[in-house]
């Protein structure tokens, strides 16, 4: 009975090191986008799975074009994400952390990692008092939904690159 429970202990620990070793050797990605939203099939109107968050971390399935396959760590989603929203450093949003210095939201971090945050748009808007901000403003809360785009692609007999 002992050289049983030695036998399965041996195999359990053989088999969680071999689990470590292949998700060691699985390929990492980080979202550099504020908002990453996985598809079920590698097209911008394939149906969402889910969303992702500036910094959330991805294995790579596989890639196909300029899509993705991933999934998710510890769960069973998988699906596509376009590889734009991709990057294969790892991002750390902590505070707190040893890699991170200075608070901040998500938001603010993933306009910083693109060059623009709040403090760059207060300046730049301070520099040209003269131009009208108005319709930029407007443009930036405008969101078409999947079904709105759908509807156009239909009633403009279009078909994307890729199905739909």
């Amino acid at each position: 009975m002992i050289k049983l429970k030695i036998s399965l202990v041996t195999f359990l620990l053989i088999c969680l090191t071999a689990l470590a070793a292949l998700a060691a050797g699985q390929k990492m990605m980080s979202v550099q986008v504020k908002k990453g939203v996985v598809r079920l099939t590698p097209s911008f109107l394939s149906r969402i799975v889910t969303e992702l968050a500036y910094g959330d971390r991805v294995y790579v399935l596989e890639e196909k074009g300029s899509w993705t396959g991933v999934g998710l760590s510890g769960s069973a989603v998988k699906g596509w994400i376009h590889s734009s929203a991709l990057t294969p450093k790892k991002i750390v949003l902590k505070a707190g952390s040893e890699n991170v210095q200075v608070a901040a939201s998500s938001e603010e971090l993933a306009l910083a990692g693109k060059g623009f945050n709040q403090q760059v748009e207060s300046e730049f808007r301070a520099q040209n008092s003269n131009l009208d901000f108005t319709w930029i403003d407007r443009m930036e809360k405008f969101v078409v939904s999947q079904r709105q785009m759908k509807q156009f692609l239909k009633e403009g007999e279009l078909s994307p690159k890729g199905g739909s």
